[in-house]
């Protein structure tokens, strides 16, 4: 019975494992970002906008991540580095997918899967947006079941009542 419940509780709570983000953490990269603004390398400052887009994707608060995603997206153009690049792909798949936009991310994880098909970070969270997918078709099915079933109950019961 335990066993049940725990399974309806995982199937209304998406059952991703995506780490979250708090406040302080993110606040700690901006920081971090500012101080490496003018004195540090490329390669420090690209690092340290990296950690800030991973923290801002992995917010609980949507303005976050839409900031996340926003970084990433600027800053992907310029990537040469194939690492990297499969790395921002993955990050913005993380962004949308927290927004809601899973045909989005499931397009992007397909970008990383290409650069390194056997990666198991991009491969769970595909399987994740895939059974959010599901899920969300089943609950739209069942939703309309039930509208028709309620409508197709008046109809019947103004006929009964009619006679």
């Amino acid at each position: 019975m335990n066993q049940f419940f725990e399974s309806v509780t995982s199937f209304f709570s998406g059952g991703d494992q995506l780490p979250w983000c708090s406040s302080d953490i993110i606040a700690g990269c901006e920081k971090e970002v500012a101080e490496v603004a003018s004195d540090a390398s490329d390669e420090a400052k690209s690092e340290s906008i990296m950690r800030l887009s991973w923290a801002l994707v992995h917010s609980r608060q949507p303005e976050d991540v839409q900031r996340g995603i926003a970084m990433l997206e600027a800053s992907i153009a310029n990537t040469s580095s194939l690492l990297q690049k499969r790395e921002k792909i993955y990050l913005l798949a993380v962004g949308y997918y927290r927004s809601g936009d899973f045909p989005k991310s499931r397009m992007l994880l397909e970008q990383a899967l290409e650069i390194a098909p056997d990666w198991n970070q991009a491969l769970s969270l595909k399987k994740a947006i895939e059974d959010r997918i599901t899920k969300d078709g089943v609950i739209g099915i069942g939703i309309t079941a039930t509208a028709v079933g309620l409508i197709a109950g008046g109809i019947a019961a103004a006929l009964i009542r009619r006679n």
